[in-house]
């Protein structure tokens, strides 16, 4: 008998607000560019301030939180922890949520007081992304989001490395992998961001635990978390963290490994525009393939398709349809 879910998801719920600015207003705010940073709810309102008012769009947002998004529009049943605050950002959150097709926590009243975090996406010509984020109640996610039962009743467990930032969230992790792992569900995890791998390591290291199943990261987050400039160092170190793995490495395509073999996935070369959610599409693309029935290959594949779509637009997020014909083309 199958289980409910094809993918049980845990992330921080952000309300993303995408702005285009130049890399000489990112340096005159003194800002990091191509890095995720978080700020306090004053440093946030001080930059969407100086953007005067000129937002792209505003979407229900997370990394996990879109590659569960995507893997719904494909066609996949999900299931979403997060946590926001009963204010307009998190009704609207939790309404994406529900249009979007996944299931989420009960958001309990007693968090009426607090704020939704938010995520500010600066995207400067170059299609680079910065971002600066605001965790708010989301900083809080606890084990109290997590929903055992569910877990249980999913065939892949997703996280996302973000949750290393908060002790909560990353104890919130941590007892999700248990529950997988006793549950024979299937371990995933994103390291999401190469600062996540600068400062917050070994946080990692404790998420990922001895036992994963399968890890997404981009060449930068790879050779990183391997601590060399070798392209080849890195896939070995991955072998030994994790039994499989994908690394993204933008116009050269990805790299898949299977547990027995490395596979090479073309890349689709196009014009891109904007990064924002690549990585988090290609997640999500691959978890449909693997639930779906297809190969490795063939789910790198649909990621790498789907992944080279949304950077040819603003936002992480693609229009259900557009997915749809993936799958059909």
């Amino acid at each position: 008998m199958g289980r409910k879910y094809h993918v049980y998801g845990i992330g921080n719920a952000l309300v993303d607000m995408e702005f285009q600015v130049t890399p000489e207003l990112l340096q005159e705010l003194n800002i990091d560019k191509g890095v995720m940073t978080l700020v306090d709810e004053v440093r946030q309102g001080d930059i969407i301030a100086k953007f005067n008012g000129n937002l792209c769009k505003q979407s229900g947002g997370g990394s996990a939180a879109n590659t569960m998004v995507a893997l719904s529009q494909f066609g996949a049943k999900g299931f979403y922890s997060c946590k926001v605050a009963k204010d307009e950002a998190g009704f609207f959150y939790l309404e994406d949520l529900q249009n979007c097709g996944l299931d989420t926590n009960v958001h309990d009243e007693k968090e009426v007081d607090g704020t939704t975090g938010k995520c500010l996406v600066m995207v400067t010509p170059d299609a680079d992304r910065t971002m600066n984020t605001f965790l708010g109640i989301s900083g809080s996610l606890s084990e109290a989001e997590l929903v055992p039962a569910a877990i249980a009743d999913s065939e892949y467990l997703y996280m996302e490395g973000y949750l290393v930032t908060s002790p909560t969230a990353k104890a919130a992790a941590i007892k999700a992998r248990d529950v997988a792992e006793k549950s024979g569900v299937k371990t995933t995890f994103s390291l999401s961001d190469p600062n996540m791998v600068d400062f917050f390591k070994e946080g990692l290291l404790e998420i990922i635990g001895s036992n994963t199943d399968f890890i997404f990261a981009n060449e930068s987050e790879a050779l990183k978390m391997a601590g060399t400039e070798d392209f080849s160092e890195a896939i070995a170190y991955f072998k030994k963290l994790s039994k499989g793995f994908a690394i993204t490495r933008g116009s050269q395509g990805s790299v898949v490994f299977d547990g027995q073999e490395l596979i090479e996935i073309t890349a689709y070369p196009v014009q891109a525009i904007d990064t924002v959610g690549a990585g988090d599409m290609y997640a999500g693309a691959f978890l449909y393939g693997l639930t779906h029935g297809m190969s490795y290959a063939q789910a790198g594949d649909l990621a790498s398709r789907a992944s080279s779509k949304i950077v040819t637009c603003y936002g992480a997020r693609l229009a259900t349809e557009t997915l749809q014909e993936l799958l059909n083309g």
